[in-house]
C-alpha cells in the first residue's frame, strides 16, 4: 500500500487510476519480495568484495577464507559460508 501511494505520489495518477503497470514499466520499481532479495543479495556481494559493513565481516564470510572448510569443493566456487 505504500509502494503504490508513492508511487501515485510521483506519477501523479488519482486514486482510481491502477498503479501496477505505472509501477512496472514507467518507474521500473521491483516488488516488495523481489526488492529484498535484490537488497540480500547486493549486501552479500559487497561482504565479498569486503567493501560491505563492518559487522558483516564475521557473519558473512566465504567458505575459502574458513581454515577448516578452505580444502572442500564448495571452497573454489565462492559459497558463502555463515555460521
Amino acid at each position: 500500500m505504500v509502494l503504490n501511494a508513492a508511487a501515485r505520489l510521483v506519477t501523479g495518477a488519482s486514486r482510481r487510476d491502477h498503479i501496477s503497470p505505472d509501477v512496472r514499466d514507467v518507474l521500473h520499481w521491483l516488488p516488495v519480495t523481489q526488492r529484498i532479495q535484490f537488497k540480500i543479495a547486493t549486501t552479500a556481494l559487497y561482504c565479498v568484495r569486503g567493501t560491505g559493513p563492518a559487522y558483516f565481516k564475521d557473519v558473512c564470510t566465504t567458505v575459502v577464507d574458513t581454515s577448516s572448510r578452505a580444502n572442500l569443493r564448495s571452497a573454489h566456487r565462492g559459497v558463502m559460508f555463515v555460521p
